[in-house]
């Protein structure tokens, strides 16, 4: 029965030790990106505080791109559109770290594309999107609104594709 108990203690410690060593510094790359001219409507446009509590990326976290090869395959002349292209390096642990990306003419706190990524640590790594494509009238005022909003699971170092119909996110997040 000792054996026992000192066989799990270890097994236990292990276990413990491979997450921590899980956690670390990733570099994470995201396209979003368009697949036709159709705006699809959330049907509600993006709340004030989109960003929340996020950490923004900005000139501290930023990363050159990578994939500027599969940006290049979604051209207007195959029906694409890229919104955004961004890289930045991002904590990976059990606990959901979120940053906030935005592209483009900031308008009374909205920005054309706007939103947040959390990554976590799991058995593989789980990517939380919610994602805001807005759309502004004459004014600059927010009209409307697309919304990505997924829960999607990532290996380290693979290219992942989130569906959103006429929208989506192509994620890569790699070891550093």
């Amino acid at each position: 029965m000792r054996a026992f108990r000192t066989l799990t203690l270890m097994l236990l410690c292990l276990c413990a030790s491979g997450a921590a060593l899980a956690d670390g510094l990733y570099q994470v790359e995201v396209i979003v990106f368009r697949q036709s001219a159709d705006v699809l409507s959330a049907g509600q446009v993006a709340p004030d505080d989109w960003a929340q509590l996020a950490r923004p990326v900005d000139a501290s976290n930023s990363r050159p791109l990578a994939l500027n090869n599969e940006a290049s395959k979604l051209s207007p002349g195959k029906g694409y559109q890229v919104l955004l292209h961004q890289a930045w390096t991002q904590s990976v642990g059990g606990t959901p770290d979120v940053v906030a990306i935005s592209t483009g003419n900031q308008q009374f706190g909205h920005y054309p594309v706007e939103g947040t990524l959390g990554l976590k640590q799991g058995k593989q790594i789980e990517l939380d999107s919610d994602i805001w494509i807005n759309q502004f009238d004459s004014t600059g005022s927010l009209s409307d609104s697309e919304r990505i909003k997924q829960t999607s699971r990532v290996n380290v170092g693979e290219l992942t594709f989130v569906d959103n119909g006429n929208t989506g996110l192509l994620v890569k997040v790699s070891a550093q």
